[in-house]
């Protein structure tokens, strides 16, 4: 026999553990299932860990920077305070206590194992089936893949979750893939002085993101010493004697570790989609405005497609809460998804690139500020390498995209966000005020600078 609930949420990483407490505490009886850790991979292998590492390498580069700025310094990288901080600060050694008392805390019920969905609104964990009156959530999230190189599967490659686990810094590491994670990664361990080298198929590292980004990081990391392999493809890998060798054709690169940074496959697999009418096969689950993906299925998360980040899980699960409650709100737009890479300098971005805003035939012209060229920038001297890049609808006289670049370039990016956003006009931002000095004044510079 059934046990009846309101509500099922397959997989409670940040959206889904945030959907079902929200779900909760308004009274419905729900049922959080969960085969890993509550709260996803972002508070165990990615944003929060990855954050601290960064963070830590960032403290290197800042005391190496004392020289000709500050006096004199001596900087010793040491890893075993970074690892202690990911096990006790941020993972409790990769125990979820915490987040699953905090959800069951809410009046949740959490229910340990492999949710399927095995009819409509039916959902079977283990031996126990429950019917699900409102519906089922789903937020199973992706997990790492590695492609299919010669050589590659059976060896004891990283992924970003064995990276940060790591209690000891390779001697050597080879990063294959040039995107988020992997930049992020091989600067963190170029900076405790692992020997690094990052090979990307793509002719540039962060592809997805401004040609002049990509430029500007490839720049910091030659400089940093970090080896940058572009337009190059991956032959075959052995792993003989600890030391991986990576063949590219015509080079071959030998490390301590390799780290698989090329991408994320969605956690379809088993969740009997079929029973609902979905694909299980398919890269992506499709939402309409308000996360419906079939009668009484809602879909959250890494798995429609809408943007592998934790703030975009949690922004729809507002959005499905507020329907599955009845309760009136607007739906999902995705025009100012904001986004950032943490490397130093920070990428950070929102909207479209002007390559993307061109593909869509958009009427554009675009606007730079090179960081260093402004007071505060100039001021900063050490580490200013950056500079704010805009996209501008001519037609619309709004921005559509924007790039911020530079230290605390995430944070830059807040006031662009809003921008393209609200769909301000420019002539609106040409008129406001910018604090000086700041690296934000930029933006001002970069409006002047828009041309076609």
């Amino acid at each position: 026999m059934a046990d009846e609930v309101d509500v099922v949420v397959i997989g409670t990483g940040p959206g889904g553990e945030d959907a079902a407490g929200r779900l909760a505490e308004a009274g419905l009886s729900v049922v959080a299932v969960e085969s890993r850790l509550v709260g996803g991979e972002c508070p165990y292998y990615a944003c929060v860990p990855t954050k601290m590492m960064v963070r830590a390498a960032g403290l290197l580069a800042e005391g190496g920077r004392v020289p000709g700025m500050a006096g004199g310094s001596a900087v010793r990288p040491d890893w075993a305070p970074v690892a202690a901080r990911i096990r006790d600060e941020a993972t409790d050694s990769w125990d979820d206590k915490v987040a699953a008392d905090r959800l069951t805390g809410k009046g949740a019920e959490l229910v340990r194992g492999e949710g399927r969905i095995t009819g409509p609104r039916e959902v079977t964990v283990n031996d126990r089936v429950f019917h699900a009156r409102r519906g089922i959530v789903l937020n199973t999230g992706t997990a790492p893949t590695a492609p299919p190189i010669d050589g590659l599967a059976g060896t004891p490659f990283w992924t970003n979750r064995e990276a940060v686990k790591a209690t000891e810094v390779p001697e050597s590491l080879i990063v294959l893939g040039g995107g988020v994670v992997g930049a992020e990664m091989a600067q963190v361990f170029s900076r405790f002085d692992s020997r690094v080298t990052v090979v990307e198929a793509a002719d540039r590292v962060l592809v997805n993101e401004e040609p002049e980004s990509s430029a500007v990081l490839r720049d910091v990391f030659e400089r940093e010493g970090i080896g940058v392999r572009t337009g190059v493809n991956v032959t075959a890998v052995t792993h003989e004697n600890d030391e991986f060798s990576v063949n590219l054709g015509e080079e071959t690169l030998g490390a301590e570790r390799l780290l698989v940074a090329t991408g994320r496959r969605p956690n379809l697999k088993g969740l009997g989609l079929e029973n609902v009418g979905l694909d299980e096969n398919a890269r992506q689950i499709q939402v309409d405005g308000h996360m419906r993906a079939a009668d009484g299925v809602w879909a959250i998360g890494d798995i429609t497609g809408l943007g592998q980040f934790t703030h975009v899980s949690m922004y729809q699960a507002a959005i499905a809460v507020r329907d599955i409650l009845g309760q009136e709100g607007s739906p999902a737009v995705y025009r100012a998804v904001p986004r950032v890479t943490f490397t130093d300098p920070e990428i950070a971005s929102v909207g479209l690139t002007e390559a993307q805003a061109r593909d869509q035939n958009l009427p554009v012209r675009t606007g730079i500020a090179k960081l260093p060229e402004s007071a505060r920038g100039w001021i900063h001297k050490a580490g200013n390498d950056g500079f704010i890049k805009l996209v501008e609808n001519t037609e619309w006289g709004t921005l559509v995209g924007a790039t911020a670049v530079g230290p605390s370039g995430g944070e830059i990016l807040g006031a662009l966000a809003v921008a393209v956003h609200t769909e301000a006009p420019t002539t609106a931002l040409r008129e406001m005020m910018y604090a000086y000095p700041t690296f934000h004044r930029a933006i001002e510079t970069a409006l002047t600078n828009l041309t076609d």
